[in-house]
């Protein structure tokens, strides 16, 4: 039933693109809480090789993915078919992130599609296992449409509130772990 793949060939790709959202799962080394996020926007994750993807980071209620990419780098990433084609597909990783203010950031930027107001940074993965399963018994879902309620929200906000978000509830993770914190930059690696 499971198979575990050496790349994400075209096939993969396809399958990847179909998907209109994904899981993002990330955990402290130290005890702590375990992060599982839903992202949607279809267009805010791509495949930049075949061992290595990325996702556009929009600012949200927390910032758990960011500081224990800090902490430690794994991520998981989840896609789950929700059609006629039963699959679930998982990407293995180390993550890392690259803020907007960063050079790489331009480089990753045209990976994307539209404009989202209120990116946070871009997420990118060095995939070190691939793995799907049957997934038989997740439920048939219908998309209606992807929501905008975030892209309206973040548009209408000045850049002064992304600023105090940084130094505020996206400082830190709920474990008290850095994240966006100013007084603690960004690594550019994880070192292990």
């Amino acid at each position: 039933m499971a198979k575990v793949f050496a790349r994400i060939d075209e096939s993969l790709r396809e399958f990847i693109q179909q998907q209109a959202m994904f899981f993002v799962a990330t955990a402290p080394s130290d005890g702590g809480r375990v992060n599982l996020s839903p992202k949607g926007y279809r267009d805010t994750f791509a495949v930049l090789d075949d061992h290595t993807v990325a996702y556009l980071d929009l600012f949200g209620s927390g910032a758990e993915t960011v500081a224990h990419l800090r902490d430690n780098g794994r991520i998981t990433v989840m896609f789950c078919s929700f059609t006629r084609n039963s699959r679930i597909l998982r990407l293995f990783g180390t993550g890392r992130v690259v803020r907007p203010d960063d050079i790489e950031f331009g480089c990753l930027r045209p990976y994307f599609g539209v404009h989202h107001p209120g990116i946070r940074a871009a997420i990118v993965i060095d995939v070190e296992r691939i793995a799907d399963a049957c997934g038989f018994s997740v439920p048939y879902y219908e998309l209606v449409g992807e929501r905008p309620v975030l892209d309206a929200h973040h548009a209408k906000q000045p850049d002064e509130k992304f600023a105090r978000r940084i130094a505020g509830d996206n400082g830190h993770s709920i474990d008290g772990l850095p994240a966006l914190d100013p007084d603690h930059p960004l690594p550019s690696t994880i070192k292990r």
